[in-house]
């Protein structure tokens, strides 16, 4: 078996791992994310610029998302108490972020989104991203007040509620934004597989080189 093999067999291994964890500490009642509105299923070419941001990291420094830009960036949105999907997402990410290591890549940045301010402090998202042995040189951990991530979700057209059980629903958006800060790919749900956006990602640089 190859070293690239060997290494992707590992990542997929600790990946499945890391999620049964979750799954088990996880609370008993399932988190459904919202159902997602007509042709918001899979992947969807878009071209939407991001409107710039400002929010909190998981050491509690400052982030604009304007200072990002001449990066591809990936984000998605997840709550660190979520039982399953955000926890499977969160997996996919470090999966992403090995196979970048592998490529020698520093060109990038992955943004995970809270969207449960209450609970998902500065140190809450520490702690749960140091489950997924995630690299703050390429892979923050974003909060900050109510209001501030009301504009972003809003910005992203990501939907947000909290049930009377005290879950929290969401929009399962993943998105790749290229280094102009437009949005460029859309993945709805989390059935998507990482060699899809490690495709895209090429595709982007392809593109852009030219």
């Amino acid at each position: 078996m190859s070293r690239m093999n060997s290494n992707w067999t590992a990542n997929l291994g600790s990946k499945i791992a890391l999620v049964l964890i979750f799954l088990l500490v996880g609370r008993v009642s399932a988190h459904i994310p919202i159902p997602p509105k007509k042709g918001e299923i899979g992947r969807r070419s878009v071209a939407t610029a991001v409107p710039d941001f400002s929010l909190i990291n998981q050491d509690g420094q400052p982030f604009r998302f304007a200072d990002s830009h001449g990066k591809l960036v990936l984000v998605t949105f997840m709550f660190t108490t979520c039982p399953d999907v955000c926890s499977l997402l969160s997996a996919k990410f470090g999966a992403i972020q090995a196979a970048m290591r592998e490529k020698k890549r520093r060109d990038y940045l992955l943004l995970s989104i809270t969207t449960d301010p209450e609970r998902d402090t500065p140190a809450a998202l520490k702690s749960y991203a140091e489950n997924f042995k995630a690299d703050f040189r390429h892979w923050l951990f974003l909060s900050g007040a109510p209001d501030q991530l009301a504009k972003v979700w809003k910005g992203f057209g990501v939907n947000v509620r909290n049930t009377a059980g005290g879950q929290v629903q969401h929009t399962a958006l993943t998105t790749l934004i290229d280094r102009q800060g437009v949005r460029r790919v859309d993945y709805y749900g989390e059935k998507w597989q990482e060699h899809e956006i490690l495709r895209d990602l090429s595709w982007l640089d392809s593109k852009e080189s030219k």
